[in-house]
């Protein structure tokens, strides 16, 4: 049975059950769900990828799928997936981005783009359908077309994602900043260097990898993090920066080495361009409510398709300023923002350059370390890890254990507190009396139990984790 299947952003599975036929066939799938929902656009499809060992023949699949589709391939090379987006909605074209974004370097993926941007779920139901109905025409199809055998944009497409950021924030926005870039094996690598040097702010390359790193914005491996204080102490930067595989979540950390949550970087974002409605995952920090700078709050479950939705809703419903964000960090401009005479064009789809570049200029422009504009926000404390190797199978018993059964669930949080309300949008999220929040669901990319914790203090929500954790892991064994 293939491990191919959607989950919170595109489609996930082992490169072995990706790379060949299967990538063809998906390609020709997604365009044929194009042409059955009247979204053909220019019939072109432009096509990007991470840094994977696998990712170029997984393209070069791709590409043959399009053509033999009757479309036109356009290769966009290796660049982050908010570029991929841009470049294709500019020019009325589709887009396949060939990534695993944060998954192990065994797995990859690709993400679909309509014309009009992001897929959503519907869409993820259509290509699904459109794919089993071409599997038997296509199944043994085994030609590919390299990015040197169709036209290649990747260089237009690369200078028009730095000038959005350079033309907005302006060349002076990070001026006497010091930026220590964490390269790793993310596709923005060299893109982020360039949009921050634009801004003025001086910049070091660090620990730039020739293999693929699965760095997890939101699960932070503990190399990381050991490698980020050990950096912030030696260099003394303003902060240090980095992204995913494809580089629609941002890392950030202070200029103590503290890695800043996605959460607070979506707020800090909101703050800084004005835009009071928020549409953001349950897995987001309660604090966006009690924020002096969020007007309305819009939940969703997880997964950038369930935020634009709940961005389209919100514009439909009359708000002008929108935001989307998820706890991962990765931040969806739902409508444009203009300032100072420039303008920041909506982009729907989840972008890491956005929320880095909001985090340092609300520092640069206040003249203080990033801690302290990160404590002003007053966002409490949170954590968040994973169980690694928990199929469905084994987690879905226990999360509709957790969200059926009262008893069950007072009991097992007994060590914690009284409940006081349960959240089912997406897993079992668990408000108790005393303020505490723990909540678990299983990720849509990966066979991982994830669990999220808020506490008064950060030594709380490290103790908190640790024991939601071993929990889980008792209770799906």
């Amino acid at each position: 049975m293939s491990s191919l299947k959607f989950g919170t952003s595109g489609l996930r599975g082992l490169v072995a059950d990706l790379d060949g036929p299967p990538a063809y066939a998906w390609t020709r799938g997604f365009v044929s769900h194009l042409e059955r929902s009247d979204q053909t656009g220019t019939r072109t499809v432009m096509i990007g990828r991470d840094l994977r060992a696998s990712s170029p023949a997984i393209a070069a699949r791709v590409a043959a799928g399009v053509k033999d589709a009757g479309w036109t391939p356009v290769s966009c090379g290796a660049l982050p997936t908010p570029a991929l987006a841009m470049a294709a909605m500019a020019r009325g074209a589709a887009a396949v981005m060939v990534t695993g974004s944060h998954i192990p370097d065994d797995r990859n993926g690709l993400k679909f783009y309509s014309p009009a941007g992001e897929i959503d779920k519907a869409d993820e139901g259509g290509i699904r359908l459109a794919h089993d109905d071409l599997v038997p025409q296509v199944r043994e199809a085994s030609h590919a077309l390299s990015e040197g055998e169709i036209e290649d944009i990747s260089a237009e497409a690369i200078e028009a994602y730095v000038a959005r950021s350079v033309d907005f924030f302006g060349p002076q926005a990070l001026m006497g900043l010091r930026i220590g870039v964490y390269e790793q094996s993310s596709v923005a690598r060299d893109v982020l260097t360039a949009i921050l040097a634009g801004l003025g702010a001086e910049t070091a390359g660090l620990g730039r990898a020739d293999r693929f790193i699965p760095v997890d914005t939101e699960a932070h491996r503990p190399e990381d993090m050991e490698l980020i204080a050990a950096w912030a102490e030696e260099y003394g930067f303003d902060a240090i920066v980095s992204t995913d595989g494809d580089a629609d979540r941002p890392l950030v950390a202070d200029e103590t080495g503290a890695i800043l949550r996605g959460d607070v970087l979506g707020m800090l974002t909101a703050r800084h361009l004005g835009l009071p409605t928020i549409v953001t995952p349950v897995t987001s920090s309660s604090a966006i409510e009690r924020s002096d700078f969020a007007r309305k709050v819009v939940r969703t479950k997880v997964g950038s398709p369930f935020v634009i939705a709940g961005m389209a809703e919100a514009l439909r419903a009359g708000h002008k300023r929108i935001v989307g964000f998820e706890a991962n960090g990765g931040v969806l401009l739902g409508s444009d923002v203009s300032r100072d005479g420039r303008r920041l064009a909506a982009l729907a789809t989840r972008d890491a350059a956005l929320p880095i570049l909001s985090a340092l200029a609300e520092a640069a422009a206040a003249n203080a370390p990033l801690s302290s504009v990160t404590a002003s926000l007053n966002a409490g404390f949170a954590a968040a890890d994973r169980l690694k190797d928990i199929p469905a199978e084994a987690s879905g018993p226990f999360l509709e254990r957790l969200a059926g059964d009262e008893a069950y669930a007072s009991e097992l949080f007994s060590p914690v507190g009284a409940i006081a309300e349960i959240d089912r949008t997406d897993g079992v999220r668990t408000l108790f009396e005393n303020g505490a929040v723990i909540h678990y669901r299983a990720s849509g990319n990966a066979p991982e139990l994830r669990c999220y914790v808020e506490a008064p203090s950060a030594e709380e929500a490290a103790q908190r984790l640790a024991w939601g954790l071993e929990t889980a892991k008792r209770a799906v064994a």
